[in-house]
């Protein structure tokens, strides 16, 4: 079968599958939908339609994540009228009365809809109008949510593989003009030109090359990639194939940490999908380019997110980086030539080859162009995947589409970066996101994480938080990375349990500049970024720590005095009962006390009094 007849019979297959009067149940079952229930709803629908005698007349499909993850479970449903509404926060509980308003009385259940998706309604903001999704641009989210992910022809009526075939039609050097002419940025961190990179791979000599996707994500807090392989892994697959034959490659690997098993068993799906639709093996659609693709499971080290460790890990040998020059386009998986870019790079990749890389071009900044998915989680009323321009603001993305802050506190600092970005402060919020401008304030765009801090967070306890993260995933091949790390996190111990000096901040900085400049890998080269950014812009509170033995967040147990407020005390004894180390002393007739000699400082006092009468200072 012909491309264009096996897209056409995808048509066919998608038009059944949007038939206006045919009554459908849409369900975010990502892993972000499953951790919320959606496994249990979906199990609740079928019953209901059961009941209801509905079950032949009713599909009901599992989709990707649409990214408003704060609103899991999410469900969609389309009446016999057509009208499509997605409603939030869905409960196993609230299924009868959604079959019984949408599909059998032809009314929307007001209590729990969200958004109409492909109509107006007086009471229903319509999801496109939603502030969470008004400002982004969706390319590499493009069909999350929208497909499903296990079905190839929902892919290819989307123009999935369509960007394949341009590609061949092009040719292979073309193809890299594509690239170079989008401006497109390795999106796993390092920003380094996609286009260059496979122009480098293409021109270096060998008997066999190789492609690798990097999907071994492991930032706290971040889930993009994840999600992009969850919800629509064709994408993925689609453009590890182009960038092996733009760079005369027969061969790629997806490199897949084995913590994502949902991830892991729809692209092994996809994967067969693509093989048995002739898009994988030999001869693709006809031509004389042959590509074959592999999966493998990384075992969750941090550092083989970067490229020459991972490449030792797929080697079999232990995930470790190794000195550059030669680099992986030279001499990469087994001496090889081999492009490596992670799941949003490849995601990206049929959208410009389709549409042309100018037009691509025309989305971002000067030196940043196109879009960036964002994991915004912290302290923030909508949490979730978010894809927006190159050069919106920080303030926009935490308090335009993020909803402001959860809670009553104010905002204190957004990380970005992960591991190996840095904190950014209050009074930057409206700088420009893109590569430049986050690396001047002391951070890096990184993989995508972003978290919103309010002032209950604690600026050293966040930089005991990360280094901690790196110590713990450094390999310790090398001395800078292996002993600086350690002696940082002793010395940022001590300044958190009230035994630090002010030269201590000195020696975090000058143990940060040796491992900026010796480390081995990025890994080592970053890690101290997320201290040396909360002492540029947070030094007070370290200061506090250190000479006021204040931790101004009440996060430092170290730092914490526990007492009991005399007047307040009811004398009930609930603190002394809960007390694990019996250093509440007294009775009822004289009261109690806390003997500090003894306290350990857990807080279990402060928690169970109902009558706010500890003190904690």
């Amino acid at each position: 079968m012909s491309f264009a007849a096996r897209q056409q019979q995808a048509q066919i297959v998608w038009q059944r599958f949007e038939q206006p009067d045919r009554p459908r149940i849409l369900i975010g079952s990502a892993t972000c939908g499953r951790a919320a229930g959606s496994l249990e709803v979906m199990a609740a629908f079928a019953a209901e339609l059961a009941k209801q005698g509905l079950t032949e007349s009713v599909d009901v499909v599992e989709v990707g994540c649409l990214g408003m993850c704060y609103a899991e479970v999410l469900v969609e449903i389309r009446g016999r009228d057509g009208k499509r509404v997605l409603y939030q926060s869905v409960e196993p509980r609230h299924v009868e009365a959604l079959v019984d308003a949408q599909l059998v009385r032809g009314e929307v259940f007001a209590p729990l809809a969200l958004a109409v998706m492909n109509d107006t309604d007086e009471t229903v903001p319509a999801f496109t109008d939603l502030p969470m999704i008004q400002p982004q641009v969706r390319i590499v989210l493009r069909n999350c949510g929208i497909i499903d992910p296990t079905n190839i022809d929902h892919y290819l009526a989307q123009g999935g593989y369509s960007g394949m075939a341009r590609a061949f039609s092009l040719g292979p050097e073309q193809v890299i003009e594509e690239m170079k002419a989008s401006g497109l940025r390795g999106r796993g961190g390092a920003g380094f030109p996609t286009g260059v990179k496979w122009g480098f791979a293409r021109s270096s000599v060998a008997d066999q090359k190789y492609v690798i996707c990097n999907a071994d994500e492991g930032d706290p807090g971040a889930y993009m990639d994840r999600s992009v392989l969850e919800g629509d892994p064709h994408s993925v697959i689609e453009g590890l194939i182009i960038a092996g034959y733009a760079i005369g490659a027969g061969r790629g690997y997806m490199y897949i940490r084995a913590e994502y098993p949902l991830a892991v068993e729809r692209v092994k799906k996809a994967i067969e999908q693509a093989y048995e639709c002739g898009l994988l093996g030999k001869n693709i659609l006809g031509t004389d380019f042959s590509f074959d693709i592999d999966i493998r499971l990384g075992a969750g080290a941090f550092v083989c997110g970067e490229e020459t460790a991972l490449i030792a890990s797929i080697e079999g040998k232990r995930g470790t980086p190794r000195p550059r020059p030669p680099y992986p386009s030279v001499s990469g998986l087994w001496g090889k030539p081999t492009a490596i870019n992670n799941v949003e790079t490849l995601a990206n990749v049929p959208y410009i080859i389709l549409e042309g890389g100018d037009k691509f071009a025309l989305i971002g900044t000067e030196k940043s162009k196109g879009t960036k998915v964002f994991a915004l989680t912290g302290k923030v009323r909508n949490s979730g995947l978010v894809e927006v321009p190159m050069g919106i603001t920080l303030r926009e993305i935490v308090f335009d589409i993020g909803g402001g802050m959860l809670g009553d506190k104010p905002i204190k600092a957004v990380q970005t970066g992960g591991p190996s970005g840095g904190v950014i402060p209050v009074d930057q919020l409206d700088t420009p996101v893109d590569y430049e401008n986050l690396q001047k304030l002391g951070s890096i765009m990184g993989s995508g994480g972003m978290i919103v801090m309010d002032e209950s967070d604690c600026i050293v306890d966040i930089a005991k938080f990360y280094l901690g993260f790196c110590v713990e995933e450094s390999c310790g091949k090398c001395a800078p990375c292996r002993i600086g790390g350690y002696q940082m996190l002793n010395l940022l111990n001590g300044i958190a349990e009230g035994a630090g000096s002010l030269e201590d901040l000195d020696k975090l900085r000058r143990v940060a500049l040796a491992m900026q400049r010796a480390s081995l890998c990025a890994l080592g080269q970053t890690a101290a970024n997320p201290v040396m950014s909360t002492l540029r812009y947070f030094e007070q509170e370290y200061r506090e720590h250190i000479v006021n033995r204040k931790c101004r967040s009440h996060k430092c147990r170290s730092l914490m005095t526990y007492s009991i407020i005399q007047d307040k005390c009811k004398r009930c004894r609930v603190c002394v009962i809960n007390c694990p180390v019996n250093a509440i002393e007294g009775d009822r007739e004289k009261g109690f006390f806390i003997d500090v000699s003894k306290c350990v400082k857990c807080g279990k006092c402060f928690e169970v009094c109902k009558f706010q009468a500890i003190a904690k200072e």
